[in-house]
């Protein structure tokens, strides 16, 4: 892909994950979900070069880049077959949170281990009644003393087995109106009363889904992330970042599947030509290629956006490269599949079982329909139907 929109240090880094990505790469991964394992030793390489924590202030031990530089790091991972589902989660969301609004305390607590691997996040909002709903939140945090008292359930939260603590979106009671606001709690994995149960799921990954139900969890007060009264801007402040990141996780898949398969037009010979001579092999796969380097375009305006501190215009960014490269990740990794025929579907060439996981970019964090809903209203103005 063509990166001469990039400064020479972003080419660099580039360069640099790419070959890191190379001596992991798709068998690495496949061979950790056949046997239930983490990418423990390619989260801890990552996090040695430091690009985990690229992002991160660097007087917490982080980088001091951005999100630019993060979704670059996410990109050429999955561009190499092995991408880290937790970096969308560990670093980009809570890490975002706890930098821009945690207390000094939670900071030195927190963001040192983030950025050199050593602790990981995992981060909890979607429930069972709720979805896309972020309004219908039900998980909610009442005062007992000088504690907080949390209870609700999550759903799909990623990677909680391995989290050293989960980024909770709750709610509290505004004692002057009586509404329930939005806010963030940060819960260690071994509290009490903080349940866990594996969802059985059909994608292929090694990260782990999980539902959560919290009875009662007693957390003191420093578990509060930020100013109480300032909960949903810290927690749009968190989803910018995560929808970047999925369109970097979606774009590094779906190059991945291209890659694959333009590897095996230029050599697959079935007639005199190789079948990449043919036009209704190459030109699907030069459509691919092309609404690939769109969706890139896009998150890199987003991005670039977000860390000069234009959260409303990286808003809408955001949601349009996330939807974008959903969209382009399902029909690269489609294309691939087909451009393979049978061998497509074969665990040899390891590219069926990238169609389940492309569909977690359409899906997850927020649907394709949500980001339209998102555009006709904030963007187009239109009015809303709910």
């Amino acid at each position: 892909m063509s990166t001469a929109l990039e400064t020479e240090e972003h080419q660099a880094l580039r360069a640099a994950v790419a070959a890191l990505g190379k001596r992991y790469g798709r068998a690495y991964m496949t061979s950790l979900v056949s046997e239930g394992g983490h990418p423990h030793e390619l989260w801890a390489d990552a996090a040695k070069a430091g690009f985990l924590g690229v992002n991160l202030p660097e007087e917490y031990g982080g980088g001091g880049a951005g999100m630019a530089e993060l979704s670059i790091v996410l990109e050429e991972l999955g561009a190499a077959g092995s991408p880290l589902l937790m970096m969308i989660v560990s670093p980009a969301i809570c890490g975002t949170v706890i930098a821009r609004f945690g207390t000094e305390e939670q900071k030195r607590q927190w963001l040192p281990g983030l950025a050199d691997g050593s602790l990981t996040m995992a981060f909890g909002i979607t429930e069972p009644d709720a979805g896309s709903n972020s309004h219908r939140i039900t998980t909610t945090a009442r005062r007992d003393g000088g504690d907080w008292l949390l209870t609700g359930r999550k759903v799909f939260v990623s990677g909680v087995d391995i989290a050293d603590a989960t980024l909770i979106v709750g709610r509290t009671e505004d004692a002057r109106t009586g509404r329930l606001k939005a806010c963030l709690f940060i819960v260690p994995r071994e509290t009490p009363g903080f349940q866990r149960s594996q969802i059985d799921m059909e994608v292929h990954a090694p990260e782990k889904q999980f539902e959560l139900v919290l009875d009662e969890v007693r957390l003191p007060v420093e578990a509060l992330v930020g100013d109480e009264d300032a909960g949903l801007l810290q927690l749009f402040a968190g989803l910018n970042p995560e929808r970047i990141m999925t369109a970097a996780f979606g774009i590094g898949m779906g190059r991945y599947a291209l890659g694959r398969a333009v590897e095996y037009a230029k050599t697959r010979q079935v007639w005199k030509e190789p079948i990449g001579a043919h036009q209704a092999i190459a030109h699907p796969l030069a459509q691919a290629h092309i609404e690939l380097e769109l969706a890139r375009l896009m998150m890199q305006k987003a991005a670039r956006l977000y860390d000069a501190g234009d959260d409303a215009g990286a808003g809408e960014a955001a949601n349009m490269a996330k939807y974008a490269a959903g969209e382009a990740c399902v029909k690269a990794v489609d294309q691939a599949v087909h451009t393979l025929g049978g061998n497509g579907l074969t665990r040899e060439y390891g590219l069926a079982s990238l169609i389940t996981g492309a569909r977690v970019a359409r899906i997850a964090p927020v649907s394709r329909e949500m980001i339209l809903n998102y555009v006709s209203h904030q963007t187009l103005g239109l009015p809303k139907s709910y």
